[in-house]
């Protein structure tokens, strides 16, 4: 994203006026073109050829990955493969998970009971909050995690915590040394780069199924899916902060005589050091939203308690357990934050504590913390949260109290909102797609391609298309696909609103990018509950949810490309004459058009994970193929299909849009001032 708006800040000023009339470019033509012969193919052949395929069947693809699965239940105690390598990795994965469970949420003796007890739980954790962070941060944790008890959740929190935890230690014991290696070596960052761009395309959902089938659903498939997917921000920021050191630094450093790996230790990650724990700050927040989704194979934590509350349509548990979630994320975003700072050069020298006062405070904070920690060992009430104590149910109550008060008295509203949305654009753009045939289809998209990448983009897509084909899953596709262009586009709209008025006014920026920075901390689920309340479960609350949870990075990037835009030239636009509006729509806009091309790839990507995600509340399409194959073994060939479905879906959306944002601006011309 940077290297984008790089080149906005290298436009030339020059005079803003209005285009003239320009013959329309080859690219144009093939779009026109792609749409004529989709209208065409609908309107003459519609609901011929749509492949479309009822969700109690089955391909022999489906069957085969059943047999495939219960092979695997079969020979999992015998083949070598499992008995000298998975078996052994999930057996290692279990005891580091086990033991931060049982030392922070549960031991195993059944009584809920942490082997430190809540009172030590809470110290520990206020410790390490003050010891890597501030004590600001520490007062939050602590405030945080006794609230948690208020809640009625304390065991659910912490569970969730611990899994968080071994999560990240594994993600960095794995994705800094890989992260040193792509930044030191050109080869080894040309290998990993494509790997980490297909981990980070692939929506949450999709790592579930084959982990499951592999090390059975648990703690351990919950980590090692956490790991693949909070693994590459913690890689790309470890190697680009190797990379970012200036030449001239480590020639000097060579000049002494270091060797390879003392300039790595004394030099390298030292400076190094700020980036890297900002790439662990950005891999604690992957995990947390992977943890509370992997609760679809059994990970225990505060997902489950969402999971089981959407099921059920029970919308105030799902928002008690929604706001421990948020609140976790807030507090581990916090703590990982503050360790950022500490971390930046010359961030000793505005310490308020000296070194020495630092240490004093530890080591008495400590010593507390070991009081804390033998009280609950010996004192029933340390030791348990008090029930006495447990306001959770009625937080319950009164949300329920007023989600059905919000259901009676706004469902005017909200019923005409879904129905009107759902009749005159859901349904028509979903039939366009789903009664089409399906050779249309594959033809406008590779012209669409072909106009924006050429014909490498245009053999990748057909590629794509060609595989979701084989899969069996072409018409499933096709309804989550107009679902997310659909959540896209508004996605679009709120950004180029929103951004614009960040981008033009450094007021409205300060005042909306904190509240940008919270919805992106927040787990993809917490999106789903309130909206559960509003709409009820229909796939018009998924994609509210999606629009929702994909709007703040859209609107992030278009106010970082308008704010990019030189201020020459928006003074030479203003004074040729133009109106506010003529200096947004004639000058801003275009010469951000890079930037809301990257807006659009960001948001729909993070668009297509939250429909997915969105079938817990009754999306269909391929999300619901993936979570029905979850629970029935009978499908569970369609599920893992589904989950391959949309990772293809992904990558042709993916590459598409980054070739429009790849795209060379046109420069506007000088002629005439803007009327």
């Amino acid at each position: 994203m940077s290297a984008l708006l790089e080149k906005q800040k290298t436009v030339p000023a020059a005079p803003i006026i209005l285009e003239s009339r320009r013959r329309p470019s080859r690219r144009t033509v093939l779009l026109l073109a792609a749409g004529a012969l989709w209208i065409l193919g609908f309107l003459l052949l519609n609901g011929t050829a749509t492949l479309a395929l009822p969700a109690s069947e089955l391909t022999d693809l489906h069957r085969s990955l059943n047999q495939f699965n219960a092979w695997v239940a079969a020979n999992r105690a015998d083949n070598p493969v499992f008995l000298y390598f998975f078996t052994p990795l999930r057996t290692a994965v279990d005891a580091v998970a086990n033991l931060f469970t049982t030392t922070f949420a549960a031991t195993s003796t059944g009584l809920r009971l942490p082997e430190i007890g809540w009172l030590g739980t809470v110290g520990l954790l206020t410790w390490i909050a003050l010891a890597v962070g501030n004590v600001r941060v520490a007062l939050l944790t602590a405030v945080v995690f006794v609230f948690f008890g208020f809640q009625g959740l304390f065991v659910e929190a912490t569970y969730t915590f611990a899994l968080v935890l071994t999560s990240v230690l594994l993600t960095l014991l794995v994705g800094i040394p890989l992260g040193v290696l792509s930044g030191i070596y050109g080869r080894v960052a040309r290998v990993i780069t494509p790997v980490l761009d297909f981990m980070q395309t692939l929506p949450t959902f999709v790592y579930l199924a084959p982990l499951a089938l592999v090390f059975l659903i648990g703690p351990a498939s919950a980590v090692i899916a956490t790991v693949i997917y909070a693994a590459p921000p913690v890689i790309r920021l470890t190697a680009h902060g190797i990379r970012r050191i200036p030449d001239n630094t480590r020639e000097a450093s060579d000049s002494l005589g270091t060797t390879g790996l003392q300039r790595l230790l004394t030099l390298q990650l030292p400076m190094a050091r700020r980036t890297i724990v900002m790439g662990i700050n950005q891999g604690t927040m992957a995990a947390l939203s992977m943890v509370t989704i992997a609760a679809l194979i059994a990970a225990p934590g505060l997902g489950q308690t969402v999971v089981r509350a959407l099921q059920s349509l029970d919308v105030g548990t799902a928002v008690n357990a929604g706001l421990s979630i948020v609140l976790l994320a807030i507090v581990l975003d916090r703590v990982t934050t503050a360790a950022s700072r500490r971390a930046e050069p010359g961030a000793a020298a505005k310490r308020r504590l000296g070194r020495k006062a630092r240490a004093g405070l530890l080591g008495i904070a400590l010593a507390v913390v070991l009081v804390m920690v033998q009280l609950s060992r010996t004192m029933l009430w340390a030791a348990a949260f008090p029930q006495d104590l447990n306001v959770g149910p009625a937080i319950v109550q009164a949300v329920n109290t007023a989600s059905h008060w919000l259901q009676s008295n706004v469902s005017l509203f909200t019923v005409s909102l879904r129905e009107g949305v759902t009749g005159t654009i859901l349904n028509p753009f979903q039939s366009l797609l789903t009664e089409t045939p399906f050779f249309i289809l594959v033809a406008v998209v590779a012209i669409v391609a072909y106009a924006l990448g050429g014909w490498k983009l245009a053999a990748v897509t057909t590629a794509c298309q060609g595989v979701i084909i084989y899969l069996g899953l072409w018409s499933d596709a096709m309804v989550t696909l107009a679902g997310t262009l659909v959540a896209t586009a508004v996605v679009m709209v709120l950004g180029i609103v929103f951004g614009v008025a960040m981008g033009r006014s450094s007021r409205v920026d300060q005042l909306m990018r904190p509240l940008l920075d919270a919805g992106q901390t927040m787990p993809s689920f917490v999106y789903l509950v309130p909206f559960l309340g509003l709409f009820g479960a229909t796939r018009f609350t998924a994609i509210i949810a999606g629009i929702i949870y994909a709007a703040p990075v859209a609107i992030k990037i278009t106010a970082d490309g308008i704010a990019a835009i030189s201020p020459t030239v928006v003074e030479s636009a203003i004074a040729s004459g133009s109106t506010p509006w003529q200096v947004i729509t004639k000058v801003q806009l275009p010469m951000a058009r890079q930037s809301l091309a990257l807006a659009a790839n960001q948001g729909l990507i993070y668009v297509l994970a939250m429909v997915v995600v969105g079938a817990l509340v009754g999306a269909g399409g391929l999300g619901y193929d993936v979570v029905a194959g979850f629970v029935q073994s009978s499908i569970f060939g369609k599920g893992l299909a589904a989950g391959l479905a949309i990772v293809f879906l992904g990558i042709m959306m993916d590459r598409m849009t980054q070739a429009a944002a790849a795209a060379p601006t046109r420069r506007i011309p000088a002629s005439t001032p803007a009327t």
